[in-house]
């Protein structure tokens, strides 16, 4: 920490005060002309979080659509009928094995430019063109 006689640099723009952050040096605005240092809130945050760790306790996290199966077991042997617990059944089973879902890869569409647009529709009404040439000639006969 900072000693709090010495002040830390700061600015003046447009009638707002900017001053350093004591730790990591970035500017910090709207400062109170009685302030000696300032912490800017990414450090603060930081400093926190080292103070103050949050203590999860993740508990079994179940697969996506355990609800939607007809029977399944998580790793503690609770027993799940179509999403609901039935106790009376806890640690009976074995636990549900989950097979990972394969995502199928989508194909990539190849970007055609405008003028190659162009041509191909070009060529499909030329090709439509000499089918009806041909169908009138046809009935004609």
């Amino acid at each position: 920490m900072a000693n709090k006689n010495t002040i830390q640099s700061s600015f003046i723009e447009d009638g707002i005060r900017y001053m350093q952050c004591s730790n990591c040096g970035s500017y910090v605005s709207n400062i109170s002309n009685l302030t000696t240092s300032v912490l800017c809130s990414r450090c603060f945050s930081i400093r926190h979080n080292k103070m103050f760790p949050e203590k999860e306790e993740k508990k079994n996290k179940k697969p996506l659509g355990w609800h939607w199966m007809k029977e399944f077991v998580d790793k503690d042997g609770n027993v799940y009928h179509k999403g609901k617990e039935v106790p009376e059944l806890k640690g009976t089973l074995s636990p549900t094995k989950v097979k990972k879902i394969k995502r199928k890869k989508k194909k990539k569409k190849e970007k055609i430019s405008y003028e190659k647009r162009i041509n191909i529709l070009a060529k499909e009404y030329k090709e439509k063109r000499k089918l009806k040439r041909k169908n009138k000639i046809d009935s004609n006969k």
